[in-house]
């Protein structure tokens, strides 16, 4: 069984910083693609983001700049390295997995998926 767990969550000031992990289990599959998601309230969740298990990456418009991916398969952990936030970063983050080894942003492809990590930004 597959399981994503999420950590590195917390509140800081516009400006800050934050490095959220995912430490992954139960893969029995050789390659995965490891994608961030954040839904605020009252928002779709979207795609911030992804990461082949080959390394190629993928940011959202608002991400590119600031936000950083990267992943250490042996550990099968993917970090987020987040710089510059802003209160429009709020958000509940998830990491979720998929085996086709596809960086997209549709969280459709994705089968499984950790249980969220806050993220509070205050001006």
């Amino acid at each position: 069984e597959v399981q994503l767990v999420e950590s590195g969550g917390g509140s800081v000031q516009a400006g800050g910083s934050l490095r959220l992990s995912c430490a992954a289990s139960g893969f029995t599959r050789a390659k995965y693609a490891i994608a961030w998601f954040r839904q605020a309230p009252g928002k779709k969740r979207d795609g911030v983001s992804s990461i082949t298990h080959d390394g190629l990456k993928d940011y959202s418009d608002s991400a590119k700049g600031r936000f950083t991916i990267s992943r250490d398969n042996a550990k099968n952990a993917v970090y987020l390295q987040m710089n510059s936030l802003q209160p429009e970063d709020t958000a509940v983050y998830y990491c979720a997995a998929n085996p086709y080894n596809l960086g997209v942003f549709d969280d459709q492809v994705y089968d499984f998926w950790g249980q969220g990590t806050q993220v509070t930004v205050s001006s």
